[in-house]
């Protein structure tokens, strides 16, 4: 695997850990997270890395498409969080953090591992 693609791929691993390590020991509860203005500018920018390392992975090849499941879908809410700053949606991002970001992150330690052997 391009080396490019495995630090980029660690970058995304790191920001999922980072924002997992922001619930660890609490209960995810979307009203706290809703009012919690730190934390959702930390999730957000990470989001936006997460979102960034997506789109340099798939320009460098475009094969990972197929690999990484939703890449589109994560440009887009690289895009929203952006761009379109003052339109996001407390809930879409909480279904992103309870829905999408674990099996990205099964993804992307599966892809990790392979390029190790």
């Amino acid at each position: 695997m391009d080396e490019r693609i495995l630090k980029w791929l660690f970058d995304i691993k790191i920001c999922v850990d980072e924002i997992e390590s922001f619930f660890k020991g609490k209960e995810k509860d979307f009203l706290k997270y809703k009012e919690n203005i730190m934390l959702k500018r930390a999730v957000e920018r990470n989001l936006e890395i997460i979102g960034e390392a997506v789109n340099r992975i798939i320009t460098r090849d475009s094969s990972f498409v197929e690999k990484i499941n939703n890449s589109r879908a994560i440009l887009g809410l690289r895009n929203q969080v952006i761009h379109a700053y003052d339109n996001i949606s407390d809930e879409n991002i909480w279904s992103v953090l309870t829905h999408h970001l674990p099996k990205l992150k099964l993804e992307v330690e599966k892809l990790i591992k392979e390029s190790q052997v």
